[in-house]
């Protein structure tokens, strides 16, 4: 049996959704956001952890600083813990509001669908936090796709270009990391990946990656749709 382990952006779906749609809305909407909701505790909680980290006082944290310094990480395209927790709430309303649906290309939808029958386990690895990564596959023009997935997997069990994440996910998993299949858009992901023990496949679209990285794949099997890949 075979582990499927996904990226998302860049490998189930657009980068264009996330660069063109998801970033610029929560940059638009985090100032509100934050006015709006900074004395619920979820909210409170990541805003003193970026006080803490400007060196602010607890005692008197500026909010608007906060605020800044999220929107100076969302430009910088920076994978911080606490911004990534205040934009998956952002997005959940988002989602919930109907401004959007997440985008997952047509032949990611049907293997995973087909690959989930037909007895293969299906877990999603990405920078973006748990709670961001469910509430995608939960709203994607696709329709509902949570269901297909037994688990999620983000930073806060590693970096994905660290080996070590890898091999901490195999054991979360509780297989072999030579069971898992790791699919990715990033050669310095699979990198790390293969290192662990995990097989490893380069998704190569055109649509994302204009000219083909053939020479470039490290020696990853490279295909471009997942119609081409045999788990």
């Amino acid at each position: 049996m075979t582990v499927i382990l996904t990226d998302i952006e860049g490998t189930t779906s657009s980068i264009a959704f996330v660069k063109d749609v998801l970033f610029p809305y929560a940059r638009a909407a985090l100032p509100g956001f934050v006015e709006a909701r900074r004395h619920e505790p979820e909210i409170r909680r990541w805003l003193d952890a970026v006080a803490l980290e400007l060196g602010q006082s607890l005692a008197g944290p500026s909010d608007e600083a906060a605020v800044q310094q999220l929107l100076a990480w969302i430009d910088e395209d920076r994978k911080h813990t606490a911004l990534k927790a205040i934009q998956g709430l952002l997005w959940k309303e988002g989602y919930a509001l109907g401004d959007y649906r997440a985008h997952v290309y047509p032949d990611a939808v049907e293997a995973l669908r087909r690959w989930k029958a037909a007895g293969h386990p299906l877990y999603v690895y990405s920078s973006g936090s748990v709670q961001a990564q469910v509430l995608f596959f939960a709203h994607s023009d696709a329709g509902d796709l949570s269901g297909l997935f037994s688990g999620h997997f983000d930073t806060g069990i590693g970096g994905k270009r660290e080996a070590t994440s890898y091999r901490h996910i195999a054991a979360d998993i509780g297989v072999a990391p030579s069971h898992l299949l790791f699919l990715s858009d990033v050669v310095e992901e699979l990198d790390a990946a293969r290192e662990a023990g995990l097989r490893t496949v380069l998704v190569d679209r055109r649509s994302d990656y204009p000219e083909p990285r053939s020479e470039a794949a490290h020696g990853h099997p490279r295909v471009e749709h997942f119609n081409d890949i045999q788990p």
